[in-house]
């Protein structure tokens, strides 16, 4: 029964949904306009055809844990629903062609169907759950992975009933179950007979919003951590992990705070792997705006052969993105031939630690022009040596400076926060690019410092009541602000104990 304080509030809301109903079928509507109401069974047809067009998305709510709902949201399904062999409509193809093999839930075709999750128990190991769409799928049973491109032996099925897995020897089509123990397969990819190849299309996933570096609390869990967050990943396709090149950090990425909390009690649950989350490091480098040239000499005398490199090298700047080439000008013998690739490498090696604040050096071109040996002490290392010193010496002649990563976002909101988001992108040293509009939402294209973006994804969803939706991608290296320069280099030292 519907209590009387909220009976208003429930016509408002029912008189809303008919209104949706009726746009979706025209003999319904004329009999929306003429009588101002349609009948229990009119609501249920348009109800039912709204659904199977994917006009009408509906929202049930209920608790399992506490029993609410439950019953009536199985009772809609059954109702409502339409039947997965008359209705639904699933477009397979030939694997790289356009060509549609499958349009609809078949029993007489072929086995295939569609990997739609997976779960890693750590004792029983990976677990698919699968949507077949034509034929059957038996527990002796070869499957192609159009995907990955191997077969799987399939061994072990099972329906879901809540905690309990029922075992089977079969699934039809239309039906959902559950396969275990498969090698190779993962969430989106399509399973078939060998014979009846297609491929199924999968969703596109959202771009990670919110980043952390993780790290296990106890040293002897590293190897573990590994392990375990990889099978995560296999688990929830939204959840990403990679390590940075340039920090080692080890970084998890995902759909906001919440997300990334709950993967962090997974590990901890299922694998009984603690970790420490911190905000990532920015990968920030070093390179040059100006041209220097610097000698390095290493001289060392002992008792037996001593040690001796020279080189003169020229330095200049590359074009961004060029990341270092090396010029070897000497003639006339001043430096042999054997001694010039340990030059190279000699500042290749330096180059890995910059001298304003230890980050990589890039887009530099390095011309070694002259230098002296010894016939007796010049070596490898002593080259080595030398050219590491010359080319400290050079950069800091050279105008150094600090670059950090760009992205290029999207940004899709409502248009009454249009105004927010262009302030708050200013705020974070944001260049636009351009704004459009598309259906009542704005749209805005911008570069912005990778440094500004750590915690975008909270922010906007504050600022648009959970209602925007952005995207990012790496665009390219810029040179850091001096101001900001300044303040990274200082922070860096302080860390380093060097200040």
């Amino acid at each position: 029964d519907i209590p009387d304080s909220e009976k208003e509030k429930f016509e408002m809301y029912k008189n809303e949904l008919v209104e949706k109903i009726a746009e979706n079928d025209e003999e319904l509507l004329d009999k929306y306009l003429n009588e101002g109401d349609l009948s229990p069974d009119d609501i249920k047809k348009g109800l039912k055809e709204g659904i199977k067009n994917r006009m009408i998305f509906p929202v049930l709510v209920s608790s399992s844990v506490s029993d609410i709902g439950t019953e009536e949201i199985l009772d809609f399904i059954i109702d409502e629903f339409p039947s997965p062999y008359l209705n639904e409509k699933r477009y397979g193809k030939k694997p790289n062609s356009d060509e549609v093999v499958v349009d609809s839930i078949d029993p007489e075709k072929p086995f295939s169907g569609l990997v739609f999750k997976t779960f890693t128990d750590p004792f029983v190991g990976r677990i698919n759950f699968v949507k077949v769409y034509t034929g059957k799928l038996t527990s002796d049973m070869k499957v192609l992975n159009v995907d990955k491109g191997k077969e799987e032996r399939v061994s072990n099925l099972f329906f879901i009933r809540g905690k309990n897995q029922e075992k089977t020897d079969k699934i039809l089509a239309g039906d959902m179950g559950v396969i275990a123990k498969l090698n190779h397969t993962l969430t989106g990819d399509t399973l078939c007979d060998s014979n009846f190849k297609v491929k199924y299309d999968w969703l596109k996933y959202p771009e990670p919003v919110l980043s952390y570096a993780v790290e296990p609390k106890r040293k002897e869990d590293e190897d573990r951590l590994s392990t375990a967050i990889f099978k995560l990943t296999a688990d929830d396709p939204t959840f990403i992990v990679e390590r940075n090149d340039v920090t080692k950090q080890l970084l998890i990425k995902g759909m906001g705070a919440t997300h990334l909390q709950v993967m962090v009690e997974k590990l901890a649950r299922k694998f009984g792997v603690e970790v420490t989350l911190t905000k990532p490091e920015i990968a920030y480098k070093e390179t040059i705006k100006g041209t220097a040239k610097a000698e390095g000499k290493y001289k060392k005398q002992t008792g037996g052969h001593g040690q001796y490199g020279h080189c003169f090298i020229e330095i200049s700047p590359l074009e961004r993105g060029k990341e270092f080439e090396f010029v070897d000008k000497i003639f006339g013998g001043a430096i042999p031939k054997q001694y010039i690739p340990a030059v190279e490498k000699g500042i290749r090696e330096t180059m890995k630690e910059g001298i304003l604040a230890g980050y990589p050096v890039v887009d530099v071109k390095v011309v070694l022009y002259d230098g002296s040996y010894h016939p007796v002490d010049s070596s490898e290392l002593a080259f080595k040596i030398a050219a590491s010193m010359a080319f400290k010496k050079a950069m800091a002649e050279a105008k150094p400076v600090l670059l950090e990563p760009v992205l290029e976002v999207e940004i899709r909101v409502p248009e009454q926060f249009l105004g927010d988001i262009i302030s708050d992108l200013n705020t974070r040293r944001g260049k636009i690019l351009g704004m459009d509009s598309e259906k009542g939402i704005s749209i805005v294209r911008a570069l912005v410092p990778e440094a500004e973006m750590l915690t975008y994804g909270l922010d906007l969803a504050s600022l648009t009541q959970g209602r925007g939706y952005f995207t990012a991608r790496f665009a390219k290296y810029e040179e850091v602000p001096a101001r900001i320069a300044e303040e990274i280099i200082k922070r860096r030292k302080r860390e380093e104990g060097k200040e």
